[in-house]
């Protein structure tokens, strides 16, 4: 037997499987909670519920994370910085917002000037950068560089990389070793979010290598990339945005491996988010424009999912105008919470008691997720909160009095954003405790919350309960259908969609007051993965005139999907066309070590040539330990009879398991 195991780290659960390559047949499951403070006890729980007799037989260990979509949609990772060199703050502060940079006051601006060509025109005062750029990234946990022609000529990159060397011992990354794509801005955002990714993905590596550690196992480790490839676990540590949608992309893979089905819908509903991806022809549909994950735009390649903070951990609570709210911010379910710290029921109890019918959240706690390592950056409050939450989880009015200010003012976003600090509250999966639909931990402080949540909405728990389900449905069936138009008609997805059509499609969901009734349909399966997907899906695939599909192993389909991944490389090397009045005077070989040729073939032939040499550099240094599988295709681009372009596409692909 080849035997392979499948771990898939979510916000909620970490999940691991045993799959058999020969027969292809799951061979065991398991899954456990997720511990933020330290993965690798999750990780090793996991493991150590798997049959021991076969763990030394491993032959290759593969993991996808939900780490990084989470970070994207909760806005938190490491703190991160970007030196931009060639660009003015004038375009960043009006446009940078639209990829998710940060603004230009928090960007270290280095005045140099290029062109299109990659020659370097005016180069920067090196001196007076090197004065100030040591204090600047002091505080920075990973630190992006991006060169306005960077993608053209990475000298300056270089440069400032080496000099960040000299002056910081941080993890530096530089725009043109991630993408040679020209929208600055946009590459300039994929970058920083790679830094900024870097200490998340270090952690989960870690975790897993000191996990594998502890119970011998030997077996080489990759990770699932976000369009649904793998990679191997050095080049995850360089460019962990490459993991953006990992956790999306193997649930595709695991739901297409459980089900068979060639066109389906996949709905993957975890603890912090819903993805929602598509399959045509036995193939997921990958993005047009790279992923776009909460605020960022990324030129990451990836299969096009919809992922929205929506999950069984979605915080449900009054917004400032006292309507109900759930998501996108995660917390720890209470029912979780109070089995873990079994004095939160006695204090929800009282927040009961005392508050019912507040507004404020005072039936959330906030507990200790990692302690601070650099006391500096903090307040003398934040400090202080840190320490006292050491003994245990606070409640709101609690971590106030430590902080010394009242309930109404406590601001703890920085903690909370970089991951320090969490709160525990109420949850779609408190909900499900308390309609018994899953019932593994403390119920009853969930009814305690819901209570609490139900007062101030001046309603009873029952139709809460209710409310909460109906709107987490409606979202679903709101999300499929845009998807849905958006693959039909991709103006949509490039321009966005007007207010009317969105208030059409939301006045569609359970649409049947008889005089006049519509809605939308496909004949594409639903396909339920996750936990809790299976709760909801039945009444969305209803909606949409399908069925839902909610197959065996569905509850750890991404872990299945990330041990039958391959690696998988796609090269293009384009070729154009020298037009002249007499006609075609050769072909130019785009790229780098630019060629000319008289004849066609003679370009083809160079530029399949040097497609499957990338393909294959590429794919050993994803991973590929030795059956590579070179495939190419030449396609042509005509326009009323007139030869716009040549593409040569070279796709790799590693078949060793």
């Amino acid at each position: 037997m080849k035997l392979g195991l499948g771990i898939d780290t979510g916000g909620t659960y970490t999940d691991a499987v045993i799959f058999d390559f020969v027969h292809k047949q799951v061979l065991h499951t398991t899954k456990t909670l997720t511990t933020k403070e330290d993965l690798s006890l999750g990780i090793i729980a996991a493991i150590d519920a798997l049959p021991a007799k076969l763990l030394p037989d491993i032959d290759m260990v593969s993991l996808s994370t939900t780490l990084a979509t989470n970070a994207c949609v909760e806005d938190k990772g490491g703190h991160a910085k970007l030196v931009f060199i060639g660009i003015s703050e004038h375009i960043v502060n009006k446009y940078g917002h639209e990829y998710g940079l940060p603004p230009a006051d928090d960007i270290l601006f280095v005045d140099a000037e290029g062109d299109l060509s990659g020659s370097v025109k005016r180069e920067p005062d090196w001196q007076r950068l090197e004065s100030c750029i040591k204090d600047w990234v002091r505080d920075a946990d990973g630190i992006a560089v991006v060169d306005l022609y960077g993608n053209r000529n990475p000298i300056l990159e270089n440069k400032v990389k080496d000099l960040l060397a000299k002056s910081a011992d941080k993890p530096v990354i530089c725009g043109h070793e991630l993408f040679d794509d020209m929208n600055s801005l946009k590459r300039s955002s994929s970058t920083l979010l790679n830094a900024q990714l870097i200490p998340i993905i270090q952690e989960f590596l870690d975790a897993v290598r000191s996990s594998l550690k502890q119970r011998s196992i030997k077996a080489p480790v990759i990770i699932v990339r976000s369009d649904g490839s793998v990679m191997s676990e050095a080049f995850t540590t360089f460019r962990p945005v490459e993991t953006l949608l990992c956790g999306p992309a193997a649930s595709v893979l695991g739901g297409m491996e459980l089900t068979g089905e060639s066109d389906c819908i996949v709905v993957d509903m975890g603890g912090t988010t819903t993805d929602i991806s598509l399959v045509k022809n036995g193939a997921p549909v990958l993005s047009q424009n790279g992923a776009s994950v909460g605020k960022w735009k990324t030129f990451v390649r990836a299969v096009n999912v919809n992922t929205f903070g929506l999950g069984g951990d979605s915080a449900i609570r009054l917004d400032r105008f006292g309507r109900l709210n759930i998501g996108p911010s995660r917390v720890m379910p209470l029912a979780v919470a109070a089995e873990r710290w079994p004095r939160i029921k006695n204090d929800l109890e009282r927040q009961v008691t005392d508050n019912l019918g507040s507004t404020l959240p005072l039936h959330e706690f906030f507990y200790l997720q990692h302690s601070v390592t650099n006391a500096a950056r903090y307040s003398k409050q934040e400090i202080a909160l840190c320490q006292a939450l050491e003994n245990g989880p606070l409640s709101l009015q609690a971590a106030a009095q430590v902080c010394g200010t009242d309930k109404y003012s406590l601001n703890l976003q920085r903690l909370e954003k970089e991951g320090i600090v969490n709160r525990c509250g109420l949850t779609p999966t408190d909900i499900m405790h308390i309609k018994g639909d899953f019932t593994r931990f403390n119920t009853q402080a969930s009814i305690l919350g819901a209570k609490y949540v139900a007062a101030a909405l001046k309603v009873e728990t029952d139709s809460l309960c209710r409310e909460v389900y109906e709107r987490i449905e409606k979202t679903v069936y709101t999300q499929v259908v845009q998807m849905l138009l958006e693959d039909r008609y991709p103006v949509y997805r490039q321009n966005g969609m007007a207010q009317d059509l969105t208030t059409l499609i939301e006045n569609s969901w359970k649409n049947s007051n008889g005089f006049f009734e519509f809605g939308f349909c496909t004949k594409a399966k639903l396909i339920g993965i996750g936990a809790p997907t299976h709760i909801f899906i039945d009444s969305v695939a209803k909606a949409l005139g399908t069925s839902a599909v909610s197959p065996k192993y569905a509850n750890v389909a991404n872990a299945l999907g990330a041990i039958v991944g391959h690696v998988t490389v796609v090269k293009e090397v384009n070729i154009k066309p020298n037009y002249t009045v007499e006609g075609i005077a050769g072909y130019a070989v785009l790229g780098e070590n630019r060629a000319f040729f008289k004849s066609r073939e003679e370009a083809v032939s160079n530029a399949l040539q040097k497609a499957q040499l990338a393909a294959r550099q590429e794919a050993t240094r994803r991973g590929a330990v030795g059956d590579i599988n070179v495939t190419t295709d030449v396609k042509e681009s005509v326009s009323e009879g007139v030869c716009l372009g040549i593409s040569v596409t070279a796709t790799a692909i590693d078949n060793s398991f």
